[in-house]
């Protein structure tokens, strides 16, 4: 199979190498028009009992989320004259705006809700105009916050809101992702010219990379007709585009070189490479984008919009690495090498650095294994301590205005987010109201209303007219309201308890944002097993077709997750307990960790480690095949890819790495999780555990049972 897409490759050397470049430049111009299309919400399971409650809401009761919202602090007590008139003067001009809807504050009801706890400040509530689109309400947004988040006229507004927070990360990420781009490509080209010692060879991957990019971003464009993709998806096409492009290429160029060495035939060397290398980059990208594909499990699309990126770019990657990447190198040939700026290279030799420390982990490899197995527990240790929350405002930077308005909004006034329960319609209302009784009674709710109002348990008074929550034709409402943050456990522990609480019939949901988040919680919950059976079963399988053996693959899933738990504690140290910051430059301590990045950490690192699994396991299984035994294996199969992988873990590690220049803490966590992840994986587990375990192992590596060898035989693909 790779040796005849070698043959077809050197036979069509020209017709490949201009159709790639003319097909990278037509994706790259189309797909950039996704990027008004991308949306930075998408951690809601929209399946789910709350989503339901948020539909009936907008559909039975006409309800629906304030488009922005505005603190305005008039510095004095908000009901004197001067304040009033301030206040009701900066309104006017608010309303008078474009796409603007209609304005519901303090001013203009008197509702306490509504007034700050110090008395010198109130909210105004700002409705954009029905059926805007995404730009259209994030232009809107931006516009209302760049003309009135200041001081002016005896007030000082402060302007937050779901589509001023949606707009202020959605700017944020792609800002960030310029600087991350603008850092990570000149370090990698540096990088990649010290690696190669040859400029031509060193442009290679960034074709490579490139492409992938170029190709994903059509590809994205393509899946955006069709269903919502998260903003934050750019940031991992960048990551593996880059990373990946330039890993599989370090493979074939270095390949390349060393078959041409050898033999001194351009058109032997590119089939030869492709047969071998590109053996191995295919089982690698295989794997890599089966585990991503994962991810489309979840019900968040934040979480399947890196499905939908992750599969694209290393599909793109793969395929830019077995036919345009051969394509160009049969045209350059010896040029290959061309415009050297040092001696040296990645090319392999039969003893060196990494095969004296292969044959000196292999002496002693239960001392070994026993003190990195420590020393990964040890990292792993905080992750018991770990709390998981969700996205909020605080992903930004303190200094957002954003940012800054909603901490207003949460320190000077009563929270504005209730909890919504909708009671079919067939309850009586005295049974509608012994239920709110019933909620109002948990100590963590304020204040329930129905057609009364009701503080700790009893009837206060009758709501006005105006103010009043009539039935639906299908539902009585019952809204509460809360003293705990509506995307953290306590939110969910409370969301529980109401749950727990019988209803007066059946069906009666539970709504709101701190019900969204636990349904949130428990749609990632729910489908981790599944999730996690997907991950081993799905590597489980391509290896064993590319080793034949039924013991590697075990190993290689438990070092995976021996990993992944040393990481994980590392982020919970940094960013939960808020150690560090001289690393990853400042962000907000929140005492807890965003649950869907997390899981997007541990799915793209898991990935990537398979990667490097297969990059030292497929020289390992040639020398093998070759005869030597375990341990000479072991050694000269390090000693061949171990440069290689250091390489590839160190370019990659600098990618993601530049991602900890973001201002969002979610693409910080990102950056440090996964390049943390690669160069454990490329040092202490693939430089140390994984010879030890294999020097012990011995002969029973290459073990499987019968039916197994049968199997492989049938269906493993070999050169």
């Amino acid at each position: 199979m790779f040796e005849n897409i070698g043959k077809f490759v050197v036979r069509h050397r020209k017709g490949v190498f201009v159709g790639y470049i003319i097909s990278v430049i037509v994706a790259g111009v189309i797909g950039a028009g996704m990027f008004g299309s991308l949306k930075s919400q998408g951690y809601d399971d929209l399946s789910s009992d709350s989503a339901a409650v948020d539909q009936l809401l907008k559909s039975d009761f006409d309800t629906r989320d304030a488009s922005a919202i505005l603190v305005i602090d008039t510095f004095a007590s908000i009901d004197d004259p001067a304040s009033v008139a301030a206040a009701n003067d900066l309104l006017a001009k608010v309303a008078n705006e474009e796409d603007i809807d209609s304005i519901v504050s303090y001013w203009s009801t008197g509702q306490e809700s509504l007034k700050s706890f110090d008395g010198n400040a109130g909210l105004a509530l700002v409705y954009f105009e029905a059926g805007l689109d995404t730009e259209e309400a994030a232009a809107t947004a931006k516009r209302i916050q760049d003309t009135y988040d200041k001081e002016s006229a005896g007030t000082r507004a402060y302007v937050g809101g779901i589509e001023v927070l949606y707009e202020a990360i959605n700017g944020q990420i792609k800002s960030d992702l310029l600087v991350a781009e603008s850092i990570a490509i000149p370090l990698n080209i540096l990088m990649l010219l010290f690696v190669f010692g040859a400029a031509v060879a060193a442009g290679l991957p960034m074709v490579v990379a490139l492409g992938s990019i170029a190709g994903s971003f059509f590809a994205l464009y393509i899946i955006t007709q069709f269903t919502d993709v998260s903003v934050f998806a750019l940031n991992l096409i960048t990551g593996l585009g880059l990373g990946l492009g330039i890993d599989y290429a370090l493979l074939i160029v270095n390949r390349f070189r060393e078959e041409l060495t050898r033999t001194n035939d351009v058109n032997a060397s590119v089939i030869k490479t492709v047969t071998t290398a590109g053996r191995t980059v295919f089982f690698s990208g295989l794997t890599v984008a089966l585990v991503l594909a994962s991810m489309i499990l979840f019900p968040q699309y934040f979480l399947k919009s890196f499905a939908y990126a992750g599969v694209s770019v290393v599909l793109f990657a793969v395929f830019a690495s077995l036919i345009a990447l051969p394509a160009t190198l049969a045209l350059l040939g010896h040029k290959v090498d061309k415009w050297k700026i040092r001696r040296g290279d990645l090319s392999p030799k039969e003893s060196g650095a990494w095969s004296k420390l292969a044959t000196a982990v292999m002496k002693r490899p239960l001392l070994i294994i026993i003190g990195t197995v420590t020393l990964l527990v040890a990292l792993a240790s905080p992750a018991l301590d770990a709390k998981f929350s969700q996205v909020d405002d605080r992903v930004l930077p303190a200094s957002n205005p954003a940012a800054i308005a909603s901490d207003q909004i949460r320190d000077r006034f009563e929270s504005q987010i209730p909890v919504e329960v909708l009671v079919p319609i067939s309850a009586t209302l005295d049974e509608v109201n012994e239920y709110a009784k019933a909620l109002v009674a948990d100590k963590n709710i304020t204040s329930a209303f129905t057609g009364d109002s009701f503080i700790e348990g009893d009837v206060v008074s009758p709501l006005p007219p105006e103010q009043a929550v009539a039935a639906s034709s299908a539902h009585h409402r019952i809204t509460l309201y809360t003293d705990v943050e509506s995307r953290n456990m306590d939110a969910k522990d409370l969301i529980l308890r109401l749950r727990a609480i019988e209803p007066p019939v059946e069906n009666t949901l539970v709504g709101g944002q701190a019900a969204i988040f636990t349904d949130s919680q428990a749609g990632i919950s729910d489908n981790l097993p599944a999730v996690l059976g997907w991950l081993t079963i799905a590597t489980l399988i391509i290896l064993f077709l590319f080793t034949g053996s039924a013991v590697l693959p075990i190993k290689a899933v438990i070092l995976n997750l021996l990993s992944l738990a040393a990481t994980l504690g590392v982020l919970v140290w940094v960013f939960q307990d808020g150690n560090a910051m001289w690393l990853v430059g400042d962000f907000t301590v929140t005492g807890s960790l965003d649950t869907s990045t997390l899981v997007l950490v541990a799915i793209v690192a898991f990935g990537l480690s398979m990667d490097y699994e297969l990059f030292l396991l497929s020289r390992i299984k040639e020398e093998h095949d070759n005869g030597a035994d375990t341990t000479t294996s072991v050694s000269s199969g390090l000693q061949k890819s171990g440069r290689i992988i250091t390489a590839a873990a160190v370019l990659i590690a600098i990618v993601f790495a530049c991602f900890m220049t973001s201002g969002v803490t979610s693409i910080k966590m990102l950056g440090l999780g996964v390049s943390f992840a690669i160069l454990l994986d490329a040092t202490v587990v693939r430089g140390l555990l994984v010879p030890a375990l294999m020097r012990v192992a011995g002969d029973w590596n290459w073990w499987a049972p019968k039916p197994l060898r049968k199997l492989h035989a049938k269906f493993g693909i070999s050169e």
